[in-house]
């Protein structure tokens, strides 16, 4: 049988050193109590590439594309995603984004996507960049796809997080 109730203190798993914050003392997945933790300003920066054809690239940098302004697109599909990030992964907490920036920076062999988000909050940002990078990509395959279907989409990666309990990162 599946309990239905978290009989352990969520406070208490978080604490928990060496143990995986998103599970209770049964086993079983919750969302993490942040509800003790202070509000603090936090920024993430995440990356992401997507390789094409030349023919492709080209006509991205051009503007060129059938379907129409492939990077704008791509840039608002980011940030829309940022901000639906809680409603996609399943134990995210939903935040008040203060700033989500797309930058698209396409060349000879495909594009580039960095997005930067932040907030103030009682956690970090870190999905929600990644989220807006991986949603851009995908647009960007979508938006170019009758153009090369071979894309390749990779690379996605944290860049830096900056802000709360456990500061700041980089890769």
């Amino acid at each position: 049988m599946v309990s239905q109730t978290d009989n352990s203190s969520p406070s208490a798993s978080r604490k928990r050193e060496g143990n995986l914050t998103h599970l209770n003392a049964a086993g079983e997945a919750h969302m993490v109590d942040v509800a003790g933790k202070p509000v603090t300003a936090r920024e993430a920066v995440a990356t992401g590439r997507i390789t094409m054809s030349a023919e492709a690239a080209r006509a991205i940098r051009e503007g060129s594309v059938k379907k129409g302004d492939v990077l704008a697109t791509a840039r608002i599909a980011g940030i829309m995603a940022a901000k639906k990030t809680a409603e996609l992964i399943p134990l995210c907490h939903p935040l008040p984004l203060t700033r989500v920036a797309i930058d698209l920076a396409p060349d000879e062999t495909g594009v580039t996507v960095t997005a930067t988000a932040a907030t103030e909050a009682q956690t970090g940002v870190e999905m929600e960049a990644l989220t807006a990078t991986t949603v851009a990509l995908l647009t960007l395959y979508d938006m170019a796809k009758a153009l090369d279907k071979a894309m390749v989409i990779g690379e996605v990666r944290l860049l830096s997080k900056s802000g709360g309990k456990s500061g700041d990162w980089q890769a």
